[in-house]
């Protein structure tokens, strides 16, 4: 019996347009991510250094499969800016056959 495709959406964000996009763009061309949406600037408020802290951020969300996420997680890791990047990874459960299959045959897992 075949493994079933596990799609997930991961997301990341960026305290640039510019960085957002070339993150969103690497994950792409190393066809971790079938593809990557940048979102407009959000409003983050978060802990940092025993501190409050509110920053203007762009989101970006990816679109891969599950056994793409090992190295998608280590390619925003290495590319990434920030001490502690957010990377968080979301279980897609239900969608269309034909956009997962596309995520499926879009992605190459190394």
């Amino acid at each position: 019996m075949a493994q079933a495709l596990t799609v997930l959406t991961v997301l990341t964000t960026t305290d640039s347009a510019e960085k957002a996009e070339a993150l969103a763009r690497g994950a792409v061309e190393a066809r971790l991510a079938a593809c990557a949406q940048v979102s407009a600037p959000v409003t983050s408020v978060y802990h940092w250094q025993n501190a409050i802290e509110t920053a203007e951020e762009w989101q970006v969300l990816f679109k891969t499969k599950q056994a793409c996420y090992p190295a998608l997680e280590a390619h925003l890791t290495a590319a990434h800016d920030y001490d502690t990047p957010e990377i968080i990874a979301t279980p897609v459960l239900a969608g269309s056959a034909a956009y997962l299959e596309w995520i499926d045959a879009e992605t190459v897992a190394p």
